[in-house]
């Protein structure tokens, strides 16, 4: 396993996890993890970056962890551990905030997007989770890392600081910090929200209506799919710029069943969509069934969840505090005695 290129993303435990995150990072991770040496965190020190209840996150945090492995994350291959358990992604963070120029993080443009959102209440951690998001990547030294296309600017950035680190810290030929790549995954994950083709589905989306979250019952996801948005054209085709809500729904159908492109596009050219929304559904509900079993085994096995995140802590602290300790050494801190 030591041979394998490491691996580190995570996801954020606000939210129910929906299809996009499952097939849009989850179901890659999964399909790709006998190559590499993985390391899955749930990211709860990114969850505060913005409102959030504290009287759910730990709860949610935990289920986030269960659906990982409910959607087939195998410990043969992968750790997974929760991110604020491991101190050292705080501590690296301030670390790299001191040699990060506070103009890199302004130019990022999902702070724009979320600053503009909230005002003048926008917090010093939604500036800096770029940062958070470098320390999480660079403490494990991974090679690479999977994110969708809206993240790549953040690799990028990453990049930048440990350019930036080892120009300032390192020994010549000696890098402290690795530079990772972006494992951008496969065209064709990307899924769209219920209520508009043109919007990524997505968590913070305030209509539960715009997305089918994994544990939704077969009941919720057909009411779902029964009231969204379609056009009033007859047939359904891909890569119509005019239909964004054709596209969406035939790539989800086409995802979910495992058929190619061409055979939905020739199965579904002459479809209303009075008799694709129940294809989509009883679709949807078989590929969902089996995470749903999973997950209710895993979360009714007292004690199985805790010793995997407490596993998955140990492998990691390992790693990340061996990373610290080069970084601080290299910033001239003295060991800890």
């Amino acid at each position: 396993m030591s041979n394998r290129q490491r691996v580190l993303s995570g996801v954020q435990p606000t939210g129910d996890l929906h299809l996009g995150n499952y097939l849009g990072a989850i179901r890659n991770w999964v399909e790709g993890q006998n190559q590499y040496d993985n390391f899955f965190c749930v990211v709860d020190l990114h969850a505060i970056t913005v409102p959030y209840n504290p009287a759910t996150l730990a709860a949610d945090t935990y289920k986030v962890a269960a659906l990982y492995l409910a959607c087939g994350i195998d410990l043969n291959y992968s750790s997974i551990f929760i991110q604020s358990h491991v101190s050292a992604h705080s501590e690296l963070t301030w670390l790299l905030n001191c040699i990060t120029p506070l103009n890199w993080l302004q130019d990022m443009v999902q702070y724009k997007e979320k600053a503009i959102k909230q005002g003048e209440n926008v917090s010093v951690g939604l500036l800096d989770y770029p940062v958070l998001m470098s320390s999480d990547i660079l403490l494990y030294q991974a090679d690479k890392v999977p994110v969708g296309e809206d993240q790549k600017q953040h690799i990028e950035l990453t990049r930048d600081i440990v350019n930036s680190f080892n120009h300032k810290f390192a020994k010549p030929n000696q890098p402290v910090l690795k530079l990772p790549e972006p494992l951008i995954r496969k065209e064709g994950a990307r899924v769209m929200s219920l209520t508009d083709g043109t919007k990524k589905m997505s968590k913070s989306d305030p209509s539960d209506l715009s997305r089918i979250n994994l544990l939704d019952s077969p009941d919720e996801i057909a009411k779902k799919i029964k009231r969204c948005k379609t056009d009033p054209v007859r047939g359904l085709e891909f890569d119509n710029p005019e239909r964004p809500e054709s596209n969406n729904l035939l790539n989800l159908y086409m995802l979910l069943s495992g058929k190619t492109k061409q055979e939905v596009a020739v199965e579904c050219q002459d479809m209303g969509w009075g008799t694709f929304k129940p294809l989509l559904t009883e679709t949807t509900i078989n590929a969902l069934k089996p995470i749903q079993e999973k997950y209710k085994a895993v979360t009714e096995e007292k004690g199985y969840l805790e010793s995997v995140l407490r596993e998955g802590k140990q492998k990691a602290e390992a790693i990340a505090n061996q990373t610290l300790l080069q970084v601080k050494a290299a910033m001239g801190y003295s060991a800890p005695l």
